[in-house]
């Protein structure tokens, strides 16, 4: 195979699976830029984590959050807790890895607040316990996962909202994760700021 071949495969592949999460995930994506309005226009806020690709996700959505998504528009509050490392370096050396984003979660997150909690696998153990912890302060969790979710799908409570993409590839999950990104920020805007 050309190597003109192998990136036409890529490409093609993650069209297919774009398309196929389309049409299961658009309800869940929906429901969960609901969720994040309602706690923005009660004054609440929307932390973020993940691990390598995960972290990347996290710190873009709060990004476009913090700044501005593709129109001119007040800042948001949005919070991810991937990027300070000296906090993150002093949680994993005094206690655990483990813990990086669960303490952080203890910290900033209020009832009324949302985690959106990003693992390609739903098996990232720091993940699930922020989740933990986000539950215990009564936060609503939106999860983005893969595939079949993982252990984060067992933690599910009420009011939480799974958006798991149907796929056994991490770089495919990845790729639909930074799509719904982008659809989480464009509805969130629409709905808080008019637009088309």
């Amino acid at each position: 195979m050309s190597y003109q071949d192998r990136v036409k495969q890529h490409f093609a592949a993650s069209i297919e699976t774009k398309m196929q999460a389309m049409e299961a995930l658009t309800p869940f994506i929906t429901e969960a830029a609901d969720a994040m309005v309602q706690a923005l226009t009660q004054e609440k806020k929307i932390l973020s984590c993940g691990n390598g690709g995960s972290a990347g996700d996290a710190q873009h959505f709060s990004a476009e959050l913090l700044n501005r998504f593709e129109m001119e528009r007040p800042p948001l509050p949005a919070i991810a807790i991937t990027t300070d490392t000296s906090t993150l370096t002093s949680i994993a050396n005094d206690y655990s890895y483990e813990e990086i984003f669960s303490k952080q979660v203890r910290a900033l997150g209020q009832s009324g607040d949302i985690l959106l909690a990003i693992s390609t696998s739903g098996n990232s153990p720091n993940v699930i316990k922020a989740i933990k912890v986000a539950h215990d302060r009564s936060m609503i969790i939106v999860q983005l996962t893969g595939k079949g979710g993982g252990n984060m799908r067992e933690l599910l409570k009420e009011g939480d909202i799974e958006i798991c993409v149907p796929s056994t590839s991490t770089a495919r999950i990845q790729e639909v994760h930074l799509l719904v990104i982008h659809c989480l920020c464009d509805l969130i805007d629409t709905q808080l700021f008019g637009g088309e």
